[in-house]
């Protein structure tokens, strides 16, 4: 392997340090810490794991944790109901609601009544537009984390060429809003591409977000290329063997052509919990009309 590994989870481990230096500061100020609400609809499985480690994250950093759980027979004003009465509490300063909700709530609706200055997870259309006209507000987790990699790697970004692959409005989108804000010349491709490997190839920046196991291959790259893959795709266990998960990267053959990559597992998964908790110390510095700690 010649690409050096973009240690994801060591970075982190370290923003959640300083968010918990920073907390004492804040409570200290306002007499309280701050706080997140966890909102999560019915019994799905990995949903269940991913509140149960936002909930610890929250609480080894001092903050605040107020998890909130409905049956998957919830009706959807009952959940918007919830939502604005969290909207209304000044102990909370971010709200997150666990995708994906069950059949029956439009995930929209539910978005969208959610407070902009306490959407920690940075999907309201009004979150979205903030970041498309440069001004301040919450950016989405999972793509502020890949920056902030890529920056910790590269340094200053400017004129660099960066492809995104994906679209989504949760990653590829806002992914691609936060490279132009450091001015990069970006792309955004997808799977409807056409001669998707001689795109990718001119860029010194590749971010995977695509959903597909493995589909950029190391002749996609070019040489000395930084590749952050969003990617977790479980593959195999059909037959009873063991599933295993890789990303939107095939890992082995890009790692003999790029000049630094994220490992899946163990790259950008980790960065999503510890931008949740600095986006909602964040938020509650504002709501607080207080300055954002450095370093975050």
């Amino acid at each position: 392997m010649s690409a050096d590994l973009i240690d994801g989870k060591a970075f982190a481990a370290r923003l959640r340090e300083r968010v918990a230096q920073a907390v004492p500061a804040f409570a200290a100020a306002q007499g309280r810490a701050p706080g997140l609400a966890v909102v999560l609809v019915g019994e799905d499985p990995a949903s269940q794991v991913y509140v149960r480690s936002k909930n610890k994250a929250t609480v080894d950093a001092g903050m605040a944790s107020f998890e909130h759980r409905l049956s998957d027979t919830a009706r959807q004003e009952e959940l918007i109901a919830l939502v604005e009465q969290l909207n209304a509490d000044e102990a909370v300063d971010g709200i997150l609601v666990q995708l994906p909700l069950p059949a029956g709530i439009d995930d929209k609706a539910v978005i969208e009544a959610i407070d902009p200055d306490k959407d920690v997870d940075g999907f309201h259309v009004i979150s979205a537009g903030r970041l498309a006209v440069g001004e301040d507000g919450l950016v989405p987790c999972t793509p502020l984390g890949c920056l902030m990699l890529l920056k910790d790697r590269l340094g200053d970004l400017s004129g660099l060429d960066a492809v995104v692959i994906g679209r989504s409005n949760i990653v590829g989108k806002p992914m691609a809003q936060l490279l132009l804000a450091e001015n990069c010349t970006v792309t955004i491709a997808h799977s409807r591409t056409r001669n998707l490997p001689d795109i990718v190839r001119r860029a010194d920046i590749v971010i995977a977000a695509v959903g597909r196991a493995e589909m950029v291959s190391g002749d996609w790259l070019k040489p000395g290329a930084t590749v952050i893959d969003v990617g977790i795709n479980r593959v195999g266990g059909d037959d009873g063997g063991k599933a295993k998960l890789v990303g939107d990267v095939d890992f082995a053959s890009a790692a003999q052509v790029g000049g630094a990559i994220t490992p899946v597992p163990g790259g950008v998964g980790p960065m999503t919990i510890a931008v949740l908790l600095r986006n909602t110390l964040v938020a509650a510095c504002a709501r607080a009309g207080l300055p954002a700690p450095e370093g975050l």
